[in-house]
């Protein structure tokens, strides 16, 4: 019995480092600095730095007296103008949302059978958990890995004219989105591996 709660312990810090990669993946999907874009293009905009997101682009001009950002242009959900790879982040990181709290009542029910000791019908009890929170970290390292892409190789978009926003900016960079939803991915393979042991 003692061996079994340890191995529980580990399989609780899987829980918890699953958690906390799940929330991050979510908070991922909110922020509006999935890309940075430098804009400098005179003859198109003012200059200034449009924040690209998932969801929505928000551009902040560096002539406005108060520094505050031009209304935020949402996404139609039939825009033809979004790129391959920000539909299918948008797609791959609401699957990962899903999959992340699959995996988390998973784990819940693993962890309940542990500690009362009821026999599972499965050898390894915390096998669903550990191969949904694979799949999550699998959907948000594809959409990272392919949003990067896109910014190393300077894709450009072609946004409504209504934003005065060029094709391609003068200069883009990955933003803090996309670092957290990699670190995101990090922890919930991480609680792969306490759910696995």
């Amino acid at each position: 019995m003692a061996l079994l709660i340890n191995s529980a312990n580990c399989q609780f810090a899987g829980l918890v480092v699953a958690t906390v990669g799940w929330i991050l993946s979510t908070m991922s999907m909110g922020f509006t600095e999935w890309r940075v874009w430098h804009v400098n293009n005179a003859s198109v905009s003012p200059p200034g730095v449009a924040l690209v997101d998932l969801w929505k682009v928000c551009v902040y001009r560096s002539t406005s007296s108060s520094g505050r950002a031009t209304p935020c242009h949402r996404y139609p959900y039939r825009d033809t103008y979004l790129p391959r790879d920000i539909r299918a982040a948008q797609h791959l990181l609401l699957a990962a949302s899903v999959l992340g709290l699959l995996g988390k009542v998973s784990a819940v029910f693993a962890l309940r059978s542990s500690y009362l000791g009821i026999r599972s019908a499965t050898r390894h009890p915390f096998a669903v958990p550990g191969i949904v929170d694979m799949a999550a970290s699998a959907c948000i390292a594809i959409a990272v890995t392919w949003s990067y892409l896109s910014v190393m190789n300077d894709e450009g978009i072609a946004f409504p004219p209504s934003l005065s926003v060029p094709f391609k900016p003068a200069k883009q960079e990955m933003g803090n989105a996309m670092r957290v939803a990699c670190l995101a991915a990090f922890m919930m393979m991480l609680s792969v591996l306490f759910h696995l042991s």
